[in-house]
């Protein structure tokens, strides 16, 4: 499936970018929809507006989700640019990744695999008169006929075959919203504060799931993740293929890894459950869609993201990584599975030369409106001081940017530990107006300091690189999927012979902070 149809691509090469218009009742916030109205080509009513996303809550370019209302502000199925009709719809902000392309990039190449990822196009917006900048509309994940088409679970679905599926779960962070529970199985990942991994059903949501699907999915989960670590996890019969659909997983372990996300595996991590079919075959979990692919690419300098010659699977210091992604490598035939899937998309879908096309094409649709971008968000281009400037500080501390090493922070800047308010740090989404409120702290959100001013954008905090331009953002772009790929060749084409995967014990950790 194509991004954008040839005509649509044709005709925003020649012109500028669709542009979304919104003006809002309320400051959108992170916690609830706040009424507002959106103009766009083909829609012109009243939508629900909410903040999203965690680290990217402190950018100057906000991410947004959108839902379509009629005018009694019930949801509304509409079209938006020449997408499938649905009510629920995000506006990505592609603040920290210059080249503004990461996420349709990951997208289209999960679609091109043979699976469903979310279609997007590159629009402007405008909110409340104000420009905010080039941003990536795309569809939300839900379970729909054109999104993830699994079975619809009704409320009197709660025995045999019709309690089997379609279910839409994710590993990420939740909230009380969300049906949580912890797996049976230790995460992995070297200097991790705990190893309890969370998984949350997304569809049906927490309000409509009955207590015998509840049951029913944990229960699937905890067989999967448990039969993978067992000893006849490889049995063919009895193992893990019995559960998993193994060519999705083969397909994501190809593709996250190709991306080297920084939150591969253990964020925005989803999973779907189809249900069986009548003669009792089918209803396996299946790996995907993807999400989330600001910080991959080589884009950040977190969990050793920007280094071409790593693997994610075996977890970094962070949040832990599912252990069944290591306990899956240890299988000679899932590696051949691999080594054959990745050698055979290496030859069109993942051929440089069409990763290469599709930065190209990119790159075209945003030409005319890159200028006003970056105008508004100037802070992402540096000078060649600036850059020269970053990259010894990257040189000087591991944590790299602009940030200075440990015990050079100015004046006013981050509070030593013993020093934190009382409460410690509120919780992402419920900032005060004005940032953090701890005396000579965090300057009021989108106002950090720029450069020289002692503290760096929020944007250097997590970058592995700065550009001085849109045009060596993109060399460097190209380069980096180079080289990964070059040691993706090098190592799969090993995957049937001597290559064997580094293992990480499973051991139990809990949350503990040293204040």
């Amino acid at each position: 499936m194509a991004l954008v149809t040839l005509s649509t691509c044709s005709l925003h090469a020649e012109n500028s970018l669709p542009m979304i218009t919104i003006t809002t009742s309320a400051q959108p916030n992170s916690q609830e929809k706040v009424a507002a109205h959106m103009k766009t080509d083909g829609f012109d009513g009243p939508i629900g507006i909410k903040l999203r996303g965690n680290s990217s809550l402190m950018f100057n370019q906000k991410k947004y989700t959108i839902e379509t209302r009629d005018a009694q502000g019930k949801d509304l199925d509409v079209s938006l640019l020449g997408m499938p009709a649905h009510s629920k719809w995000v506006l990505l902000a592609p603040y920290n990744d210059v080249s503004m392309m990461r996420d349709p990039l990951a997208f289209q190449l999960w679609r091109d695999m043979g699976h469903w990822a979310p279609r997007t196009v590159m629009c402007e917006l405008t909110m409340d008169g104000e420009y905010r900048g080039i941003y990536i509309l795309c569809e939300a994940i839900k379970r729909d006929k054109n999104r993830v088409d699994i079975s619809k679970l009704k409320k009197s679905d709660t025995s045999g075959r019709e309690l089997t599926g379609g279910y839409l779960l994710r590993i990420d962070t939740f909230n009380e919203e969300d049906a949580t529970f912890t797996s049976k199985v230790p995460g992995i990942g070297e200097g991790i504060m705990s190893s309890e991994v969370i998984w949350s059903c997304i569809y049906p949501k927490k309000e409509n799931l009955q207590p015998e699907q509840w049951d029913y999915i944990q229960n699937y989960v905890d067989t999967v993740e448990q039969v993978i670590q067992s000893d006849d996890f490889a049995d063919p019969v009895k193992g893990y293929a019995r559960y998993i659909d193994v060519p999705s997983f083969v397909d994501y372990f190809i593709h996250t890894e190709l991306s080297l996300n920084a939150d591969a595996y253990r964020r925005s991590a989803y999973f779907y459950k189809e249900k069986q079919k009548d003669d009792g075959t089918g209803g396996k979990l299946f790996a995907g869609p993807v999400w989330d692919y600001n910080y991959a690419y080589g884009n950040t300098n977190l969990a050793n993201a920007d280094e071409p010659e790593s693997w994610c699977y075996e977890g970094s210091f962070n949040n832990p990584t599912p252990a069944m992604w290591q306990r899956l490598l240890q299988d000679p035939n899932f590696r051949k599975a691999v080594k054959k899937r990745y050698q055979a998309l290496r030859k069109d879908v993942l051929s440089n030369k069409a990763v290469n096309a599709f930065i190209d094409r990119q790159a075209m649709l945003s030409a005319k409106a890159r200028d006003h971008h970056f105008q508004t968000y100037p802070e992402l281009l540096v000078t060649e001081e600036q850059k020269e400037q970053f990259e010894e500080n990257k040189k000087r501390n591991p944590m790299g940017g602009f940030f200075p090493p440990m015990g050079e922070m100015p004046q006013g800047g981050f509070p030593m530990m013993g020093e934190m308010p009382q409460g410690g740090f509120p919780m992402m989404g419920e900032m005060p107006q004005g940032g953090f409120p701890m005396m000579g702290g965090f300057p009021p959100m989108g106002e950090m300091p720029q450069f020289g001013s002692g503290m760096p954008p929020m944007i250097d905090g997590f970058a592995a690189y700065r550009v001085c331009s849109y045009d060596e953002e993109i060399k460097v772009l190209k380069q980096w999927l180079a080289d990964r790929l070059a040691f993706l060749d090098r190592n799969i084409d090993r995957f049937d012979r001597d290559w064997q995967p580094r293992i990480q014990p499973l051991v139990e950790k809990k949350m503990q902070f040293p204040w």
